[in-house]
This record gives structure tokens, sequence and C-alpha cells, in this order.
């Protein structure tokens, strides 16, 4: 990619993948410069999420982000807690966050979703004001959907492996059921 389309990318919307009534609408922390340009979710080489998808039963193949629409025909979906695209979640504000926990909020109404998970528990704790949140189900419900927080799958967090995090995506598809 060059500067210039990286730059281009900046100022892209990235076009959510939701239906009303899914089992799961997954939420990442704000799209990255290669989500932005591509328009497909999890689009970075690095990022897991559609290996981790895969490993722990969401979908019985390996999507790529071209084919995220596919997503729809699993009771799935996929939104971000903030629209704006950068290189890196840090870059990010709180006031952003709380912003965009706001407006999910707002989407999950809308939507109405079974559960709601957030990929990336910092973004959780920061755009919903609960600071001690582990990663696993959480206490309370947002727009009235059930909340799980999950970690991360950007291959920047070097905490959690492919399998550990399949692990705890199949867990939430454990509390969610079969279609």
């Amino acid at each position: 990619m060059t500067p210039e389309e990286s730059q281009a990318a900046r100022d892209r919307v990235v076009p959510d993948v939701v239906a009303g009534g899914l089992r799961v609408l997954f939420c990442g922390i704000n799209p990255s410069i290669m989500t932005a340009a591509t328009g497909h979710h999890f689009a970075h080489p690095g990022n897991r999420f559609w290996p981790v998808l895969h490993l722990s039963g969401f979908t019985p193949l390996q999507l790529k982000p071209s084919e995220q629409q596919r997503l729809l025909d699993y009771g799935l979906g996929i939104t971000n807690v903030v629209a704006r695209p950068t290189a890196r979640a840090d870059e990010l504000s709180t006031e952003e966050f709380r912003e965009g926990g706001k407006a999910l909020t707002a989407k999950v109404e809308e939507l109405r979703p079974a559960w709601l998970a957030v990929v990336g528990v910092t973004a959780y704790r920061t755009a919903f004001g609960d600071r001690h949140a582990q990663i696993g189900p959480q206490e309370h419900t947002v727009g009235g959907a059930r909340v799980w927080a999950l970690p991360n799958p950007s291959g920047l967090n070097a905490h959690w492996t492919v399998k550990t995090m399949a692990d705890e995506y199949a867990r939430l598809l454990s509390a969610v059921g079969t279609r």
C-alpha cells in the first residue's frame, strides 16, 4: 500500500456486516488502515480473527475477509466500537471510545442480536466504563444483548495464541448454542 493509499484509507467508513436478530454481533475496536483500504473487516494479514472464528466452531470453514458477508448465513455480524480507521488502536481517544459505546448501544438496541461480543477487553472497559471487566461473559447487557469480552485477535496481541483465542471464542459459542 502506498503512503497515498494509506492516507486515503484513513477517511473511509467501513460498512458494518449486520442484520436484525443475529446470534452474535462481533464488535472490533476500530478498522485498521488495511480494513479501510479493502472495505473488509479484520483484513490485515496479521489479524487472527478469521482463523480463530473457524477454529472455535463459529464457521464450518475459514472465511477470507472478502467473504465477510457470508457471516450473515451463520447468524453472525461485525461492527466496531469506533468507526475511525487507524494504524493502531492506541491512536484513539478515551472520548472516541465513550462516544462509540453510546453509538454501539443504539445499534444493538435496533438490531437486537442475542449476544454482543466485543473483541478487545480494553476497548470494552473504556467504551462502557467497566474498569474491572475481564475476558468472558459480562454481568450487564448492552442495548438488551448479553455481552462477552473476547481477546483482541490483532497480531499485536502477543498474550493470546490462535489456540487460546479459539478456546475462548468456543466458550462463547457454547453459551450461544446452535441455530
